[in-house]
């Protein structure tokens, strides 16, 4: 489902403290501007099948959420090549793809647009993720009203009831309360057990250990050990005593 072959992201870091757009503009033509390159992601080679649950697990720093944003397609990688056999959501931040000042009902409409469905297929979708979000009371409100919680919610209900082939997440499981969270793990159980390939990042090795299937470890943008989720947490674990 998911083939990342030898990818590179590199970024270019200012290393002048500018502080504003005029004082920018005079250093670009005094030719004072220097960069230097910051390697997020050093030939990275990963091949997801479909089914697979993954979870990735590092330090911060370590490039997992640049890895799933150069998969989602957010990034153009420096080089190499991301292929997705499928249609894809993912759930990258919160609030990604709304509009703050559309109603919680108008962002379904365009989350579900931006994540390539048709208006009648959210239309038939509308009363379940009304229902799943538990937002029935603030659907005509504006998003930019809402809690962090609020909106994991709506994202998170948009994003897994249409059923996606690849579902990408980046710690978005660890926001709200408790119980949303164990409502959001038995759905992302329920897509696991219909067959949708799930690639997830969270510090919350508890949760990468109930969830998945299969775990990378990356550091320095680099694969340090790719393997059954039991092995290589227990290896990065130990690392972190």
């Amino acid at each position: 489902m998911i083939y990342v072959d030898n990818v590179t992201m590199n970024y270019r870091i200012q290393q002048e403290n500018i502080k504003s757009i005029k004082e920018y503009l005079v250093n670009v033509l005094r030719g004072k501007i220097s960069y230097k390159e910051f390697c997020a992601l050093n030939q990275v080679n990963l091949h997801i099948n479909r089914g697979e649950v993954c979870g990735i697990v590092g330090r911060n720093g370590a490039g997992k959420s640049t890895l799933l944003k150069v998969i989602a397609g957010v990034l153009t990688p420096t080089s190499g090549h991301v292929q997705i056999n499928g249609n894809i959501a993912p759930m990258l931040e919160l609030g990604a793809g709304f509009d703050q000042d559309l109603t919680a009902k108008e962002n379904i409409f365009l989350n579900g647009a931006i994540l390539g469905y048709s208006k009648k297929f959210l239309e038939e979708k509308y009363d379940d993720i009304i229902e799943f979000s538990e937002l029935k009371d603030f659907i005509d409100q504006p998003v930019r009203t809402f809690s962090s919680g609020m909106m994991m919610r709506l994202a998170f209900s948009i994003a897994t009831l249409v059923e996606p082939e690849v579902l990408i997440v980046d710690e978005i499981l660890s926001v709200g309360d408790g119980h949303f969270q164990k409502k959001s793990e038995k759905r992302m159980r329920e897509l696991m057990s219909g067959g949708t390939t799930v690639l997830m990042v969270s510090h919350a090795l508890k949760q990468i250990r109930d969830l998945c299937n299969r775990v990378i470890w990356l550091e320095h943008g680099k694969v340090i050990m790719d393997g059954p989720t039991q092995e290589v947490c227990d290896a990065y674990e130990q690392t972190q005593e």
